[in-house]
């Protein structure tokens, strides 16, 4: 298992990234949250599967839609057990 915390930072809102980060995440078993940061960049917690958090992050780095640009990504590892996630939501 492996818990990041990530900001994705480009063109990442107004493009439908949220919700694109939202069912990627079903797709690949992942559970925590999305949501928007006032400086227009993304932050992302997610916890799953080693090999899915990978799968996860590099359908991320692609984006959504032709309208979507992500320029950078960056990845903090966290502990495990420092979570109360029941599925992966889009926080306002």
């Amino acid at each position: 298992m492996r818990h990041i915390h990530a900001i994705v930072n480009g063109r990442v809102q107004g493009v439908g990234f949220r919700y694109f980060t939202q069912a990627t995440a079903a797709e690949y078993q992942i559970v925590g949250w999305v949501k928007n940061l006032s400086n227009g960049s993304v932050e992302i917690k997610a916890k799953g599967d080693v090999g899915n958090i990978e799968r996860f992050l590099q359908k991320i780095r692609q984006g959504p839609s032709m309208f979507a640009k992500v320029s950078s990504i960056d990845i903090e590892e966290l502990p495990l057990e420092d979570h109360d996630y029941q599925r992966f939501e889009i926080k306002y």
